[in-house]
């Protein structure tokens, strides 16, 4: 047997490939993406970033107040987004619900997904107004999509074994997600959560730029007053705080040994 035969030319892969070149030439082209605009852009960038040295952290007591609601915004949408995401995903596991109970609550958690949480947190805004709680709500959506999602996997992984042995005692159904589900998905769901709420510290600095709290609100308000060594100093900050956020996450995964 010869090469050729040994590993036959898949010609429908090399068509497909070269049909996705031609796409990614034809969308650069109609989106002007030319070598001469990123050039130019390059130039603008490297005057922006010389404006933004030194940073100013003279404004310390904004910063702080807008660093500690992004914050506050982060754990409470951690905390409500997992107490509605856990009994949604039991309801969504096909090994331990029936269809007309887990495909409804599949449906909630793609619809929680489908929106980026600023498109959810603009919607939020003209809902219950400024502030925090639009924050809040537009995280604890995607909250539920996100760890909906994961815990409804990591359920649907377990083996049925124990399930069906704490059924043959007839235990009612939460005894069998205590005793068979909790212990096989506890650590994993505990892994879900910190970084869920890793996320959400990220993105509550997001949801701030349209008004739903946090400081991305302080941020947007820099950048329009062209106080470019304030935005250094916050976006500095921003950078502090996730760092810390991932030491926390990992020491709470160590803790658990996820």
């Amino acid at each position: 047997m010869n090469r050729a035969e040994a590993f036959p030319a898949n010609w429908w892969a090399r068509a497909a490939w070269v049909l996705f070149g031609l796409y990614a030439i034809y969308a650069a082209s109609h989106l002007e993406v030319t070598p001469a605009r990123f050039a130019t852009g390059l130039e603008h960038g490297a005057k922006f970033v010389s404006r933004l040295f030194p940073p100013d952290f003279k404004r310390w007591e904004l910063l702080l107040k807008g660093m500690v609601e992004s914050l506050q915004i982060a754990v409470l949408a951690s905390v409500i987004g997992t107490l509605i995401a856990t009994p949604l995903a039991l309801a969504a596991a096909r090994n331990l619900m029936p269809a007309w109970a887990s495909w409804p609550a599949r449906a909630v958690m793609v619809l929680c997904r489908s929106f980026h949480p600023v498109i959810v947190a603009i919607v939020f805004v003209k809902a219950v107004g400024f502030g925090a709680l639009a924050g809040i709500l537009a995280l604890t959506v995607a909250s539920v999509g996100f760890l909906g999602k994961l815990m409804t996997e990591a359920i649907e992984e377990i083996s049925l074994k124990q399930v069906e042995a704490v059924r043959a005692t007839g235990a009612p159904f939460f005894s069998v997600v205590a005793y068979a589900v909790v212990p096989k998905v506890f650590a994993r769901f505990i892994g879900f959560v910190s970084y869920e709420t890793d996320a959400n510290l990220r993105n509550s600095t997001m949801v701030g730029i349209v008004g739903a709290g946090g400081i991305g609100g302080t941020l947007f308000a820099a950048f329009q007053r062209f106080d470019y060594d304030f935005v250094c100093a916050i976006v500095l900050t921003i950078i502090g705080l996730i760092m810390l956020g991932e030491v926390l996450t990992a020491r709470v995964k160590k803790v658990f040994r996820v």
